[in-house]
């Protein structure tokens, strides 16, 4: 199987967003420096990468200056709020979407930049991955979702392992909910 990657909420070039969600880092440069390297250390250029958005600030031009730092040949772009530049640069990514459903390894997945409450086929295990909240959305144990961006994962990717290892610690957790009985409230499930 091919390595497959996800993440979000590079917010490359953006000075604010090291204040807005406490980056630790001094300036854009830097930022931009850990997380491409970070990206590229991990996501080599056969692998597949899902990016759920905000990938960077500026125009197309400074927009396909970062592009052209990411190792990765085989990018699908999942549109943020952030992206409107990216959409001048279709031809740099293998696709670019609002919201995507994929299957992995027999997984199906629901991509999009925002998180959902429900979503395609959540009531028969598909997973949800999404971005935006920056790691401040409270983490919900008994759905099958979860925040990919940098912030959530010391500025890394996450691995389609990673994210498989902690969906199956959500399924067990939901599966002894559900054993407790009619006890558990809604909330619980």
């Amino acid at each position: 199987m091919v390595n497959t990657w996800f993440t979000s909420d590079f917010h490359l070039g953006h000075r604010n967003i090291i204040r807005y969600c406490n980056r630790p880092f001094q300036s854009t440069g830097e930022m931009d420096a850990a997380i491409l390297d970070n990206l590229n250390s991990r996501v080599q250029q056969n692998d597949i990468l899902y990016f759920l958005g905000d990938f960077c600030m500026g125009g197309p031009s400074q927009a396909a200056r970062y592009r052209d730092r990411v190792v990765c040949r085989h990018i699908h772009v999942i549109e943020g709020n952030h992206d409107r530049a990216l959409r001048r640069l279709a031809k740099s990514f293998c696709s670019t979407n609002p919201l995507a459903q994929i299957w992995i390894a027999g997984q199906g997945i629901v991509l999009c930049h925002y998180a959902m409450r429900v979503w395609q086929h959540s009531s028969r295990g598909a997973w949800h991955l999404y971005g935006h909240s920056h790691g401040n959305l409270k983490e919900d144990q008994a759905s099958l979702s979860i925040d990919v961006g940098v912030d959530t994962h010391q500025f890394m990717p996450w691995h389609f392992d990673e994210i498989k290892a902690v969906m199956e610690a959500k399924k067990r957790a939901i599966s002894e909910l559900r054993e407790m009985g009619k006890e558990g409230t809604d909330e619980q499930l």
